[in-house]
């Protein structure tokens, strides 16, 4: 079988691990990326990291950060060179992109799949309802990234097979435990993605400024409201407490992950958005870190019963969590532990790889 697979996100050298773990089953696989993306974040440079066994490329992209606009004006191109029999446009259906992915897949007699994040139910303008409906016609299979965005495409009208399946999962060899956890001392917490009003960044530092003994935080990310959130650490008289990073690079936040006792993902939900999975969540707990989260979105679904959950914007509940982690090292342990056992059976990057091969299996199979 030959596949290409088109996505923004593998810009991200550790989510290349997918692409190998796709390429280890057999497949004769092509991943196209854009040279960068950018975001409310910032920009990501592609990397590269994980390439053994496919062929990785940078193609050129159009309108970089137009989450709805984008496009790649040379696919039809890569596409006649190729000659695929699977084209995955790791893309929302309502996306320019993910439209004309479509149209010259089937230029060259390639079968589409999609992906879905979008957890919320939006009906959207033309010409993008238009896009999401030849994206549906055309693609008998579908990836959703949690059971949300699956019953959003039920509500619009996609009537064919749907896959729930996080777009990535981790390396466990990648993300793995401190060789020797630091026991005693300072609580270390952490939170790792974008400073955006929407993640609750905020939360978390006022839920750190009611604790009673030793704490450390350290922020690492970047977006629109990092000069504000460190504006509020003064203010609530924590600042010299916190740490603050920039955007750490895929392959280094393991080392990232290890000097932390807690990982803290405090987002909250907004009319557009709820947290679609939650990454960081994952990827901390492949290495024993025990992880907090708010109800927001998917988070209580990745969790389960391997971290503590609290309510959308309940700075007191947060708090109590997050006290009784530094009251009890022994429950920070355990968290972390059985968040590791959690990953190994759910989140692996292997599992998410063999689910999706199964996908464009099944888009192969006559009828």
């Amino acid at each position: 079988m030959r596949a290409v697979l088109v996505s923004k996100a593998l810009v991200v050298g550790a989510y290349q691990r997918k692409a190998e773990e796709i390429a280890r089953l057999g497949v004769d696989l092509t991943v196209l990326t854009p040279p960068a993306w950018r975001d409310r974040r910032g920009e990501q440079v592609a990397e590269r990291v994980y390439t053994a066994g496919y062929e990785l490329r940078a193609i050129p992209l159009r309108f970089n950060g137009n989450f709805h606009l984008h496009y790649y004006p040379t696919l039809f191109r890569e596409l006649q060179r190729l000659r695929p029999d699977v084209v995955h446009l790791d893309e929302e259906a309502y996306n320019a992109a993910t439209w004309l992915g479509v149209r010259a897949a089937q230029r060259v007699g390639a079968a589409t799949t999609f992906f879905a994040w979008q957890n919320l139910y939006h009906s959207y303008p033309p010409p993008f309802r238009w896009f999401e409906k030849a994206v549906y016609a055309a693609s008998p299979q579908a990836i959703a990234g949690n059971r949300d965005a699956a019953d959003v495409l039920r509500r619009k009208g996609y009537a064919g097979e749907i896959t729930v399946l996080p777009q990535f999962g981790v390396d466990p060899a990648l993300f793995s435990p401190a060789e020797q956890p630091e026991t005693g001392g300072a609580l270390r917490i952490g939170y790792a993605g974008g400073l955006l009003p929407e993640k609750g960044v905020d939360l978390l530092l006022r839920a750190c400024a009611a604790l009673h003994g030793e704490w450390r935080l350290r922020i690492a990310g970047g977006g629109d409201e990092a000069a504000t959130l460190r504006r509020t650490a003064e203010a609530l008289g924590v600042a010299a407490r916190v740490e603050w990073a920039q955007r750490i690079p895929s392959d280094r936040m393991a080392v990232f992950y290890r000097g932390l006792d807690v990982l803290v993902l405090p987002s909250r939900t907004t009319p557009n958005w709820k947290e679609q999975f939650g990454r960081v969540l994952i990827e901390a707990m492949a290495c024993a870190v025990a992880v907090v989260g708010s109800a927001s979105g998917e988070i209580p679904h990745v969790i389960g019963d391997a971290g503590l959950i609290f309510a959308e914007g309940d700075v007191a509940a947060l708090a109590g969590h997050l006290q009784r982690l530094l009251d009890d090292r022994s429950e920070t342990a355990r968290l972390g532990q059985a968040g590791r056992a959690r990953v190994l059976a759910h989140f692996t990057m292997a599992h998410i790889a063999a689910e999706t091969v199964a996908v464009y299996h099944r888009l192969l199979k006559p009828g």
